[in-house]
């Protein structure tokens, strides 16, 4: 058996191609946007600043109403579900559709740091926007210079 160099010279694009083709998750469905169930899940951003968590979810084509946002001591959990029934009649045929879709996301905060009081939610444009502020005592204060006596 001999080994075969590759002329880059000659293909500069077909290593690359080749690479990026096998480097690519095609075998690993796990660590993609879907459940065991095989629907997708939205996806999330979350930040932290100074004094809140700001949490984005796109789920585009949902109501606020479709909603379900729970906080449980730190775990926060956004729900949705979302059934469409519609029936269409002529003279000669009638068609039905369902369609159905719900997802659930759950995230645990850090303990005893969330000002439950004072979570605002939004839904705007197909994105949920959640802010959770921090409790004052929760909040990182600048360095404190202690003198030396």
């Amino acid at each position: 058996m001999s080994l075969i160099r590759r002329n880059r010279d000659m293909f500069p694009a077909f290593p690359a191609l080749f690479d990026d083709f096998w480097s690519r998750d095609l075998f690993n469905w796990n660590q993609n946007n879907f459940s065991s169930t095989s629907t997708t899940i939205p996806a999330a951003n979350i930040r932290e600043t100074e004094d809140h968590f700001e949490v984005e979810m796109a789920s585009p084509g949902m109501d606020k109403k479709d909603f379900n946002i729970r906080l449980d001591g730190n775990t926060l959990t956004i729900s949705s579900t979302k059934e469409s029934n519609q029936e269409d009649k002529q003279e000669n045929y009638s068609r039905r559709e369902f369609s159905y879709q719900s997802f659930q996301r759950t995230f645990v905060l850090p303990k005893d740091v969330v000002d439950e009081d004072n979570i605002t939610a939004q839904y705007e444009n197909g994105i949920l926007r959640l802010t959770i502020p921090k409790r004052e005592e929760a909040k990182q204060k600048g360095p404190k210079l202690i003198e030396i006596h």
